[in-house]
């Protein structure tokens, strides 16, 4: 099982200092991947509805610090040397795609090849209103975006032609370390299942059931066969609450004492989950996640076979 942690890049701990010792610490422990996620801003009212939240709430209020993805995980691949860098999961509406992939790309080439790129396609028409961003058809965008990337990080003189973006013939420098980078994809929905068989490295879930992900990965997989390819060729991964506490939903997260931690880790490991992605909810601050990832990696990890 492979192991990523959530990066302290959001809320009053968004540092600099807790920035790089959270990751560094992160990387000691023997996490394989530090993540961030993508909100850039939002209007104080929300019509539409969080996807992740039993009532449809967004809780985060828009005033909370959250620093830019990209440029947090640019600042991590600076002051670590092996984690891997990820999104769960960066909205590939909220940028141009010619900008995101030279983002992507840099990113990759400085970190030589450390970049894990979860993407998805939002829910928040009003952020995407705010960044004067169409938010209709972004399904079909980011398909369109998706097919883009992989001119751009992979053809010599790449250019484009599609129903919602067309480039010209064009130099695109420097590539991506080993000219592609990891897709993987996000989401709950036919079209998202569809998107991780036609483009994706691995179905990245979040925060629901285990019977949810495992019904959705069993369509992935279908897809996959579908589509020509070889449904072992895909990984699946997941993102958690690590609450020790047990103060989140049961269902979203690795909870409790360490021999109940592996007994949930032993089902999401039966459904064939092979990355965790932990998000650390503990009382005390940072201070306090930072302590339960670490009692996680001497208690627990080691001892999943």
């Amino acid at each position: 099982m492979d192991w990523g942690i959530h990066l302290p890049h959001l809320g009053r701990q968004a540092t600099r200092r807790n920035l790089i010792e959270f990751a560094q610490q992160a990387e000691a422990l023997g996490f394989h991947s530090g993540w961030v996620s993508d909100h850039i801003a939002w209007p104080s009212h929300l019509e539409s509805k969080y996807p992740y939240s039993d009532d449809g709430s967004f809780a985060p209020a828009p005033t909370m610090p959250w620093l830019d993805p990209l440029g947090s995980l640019f600042f991590v691949a600076a002051c670590t040397e092996r984690l891997q860098l990820g999104t769960t999961v960066m909205i590939l509406g909220y940028r141009p795609p010619v900008l995101s992939a030279k983002a992507i790309a840099s990113l990759d080439h400085l970190s030589e090849g450390r970049v894990i790129l979860g993407v998805g396609v939002g829910w928040m028409r009003e952020e995407f209103e705010v960044l004067g961003m169409p938010f209709d058809h972004r399904g079909k965008r980011a398909d369109e975006q998706l097919a883009l990337f992989h001119a751009l990080f992979t053809e010599d003189a790449p250019s484009f032609k599609g129903e919602f973006y067309e480039v010209p013939e064009i130099g695109f420098e420097p590539k991506p370390f080993a000219r592609r980078v990891p897709i993987w994809v996000g989401g709950d929905s036919e079209p998202a299942y569809r998107r991780v068989a036609a483009f994706g490295d691995a179905f990245h879930a979040a925060f629901q059931s285990v019977e949810e992900v495992a019904a959705g990965w069993a369509r992935v997989r279908e897809l996959a066969a579908e589509a020509g390819r070889e449904p072992g060729e895909l990984r699946l991964s997941v993102r958690l609450y690590l609450d020790p506490e047990g103060s989140m939903p049961p269902e979203k997260s690795i909870a409790g004492s360490p021999e109940q931690m592996l007994d949930t880790i032993g089902r999401w490991r039966g459904i064939g989950v092979d990355h965790i992605v932990l998000d650390p909810v503990a009382s005390g601050g940072l201070a306090g996640r930072r302590a339960a990832m670490e009692r996680f990696m001497v208690d627990v990890a080691p001892r999943v076979a």
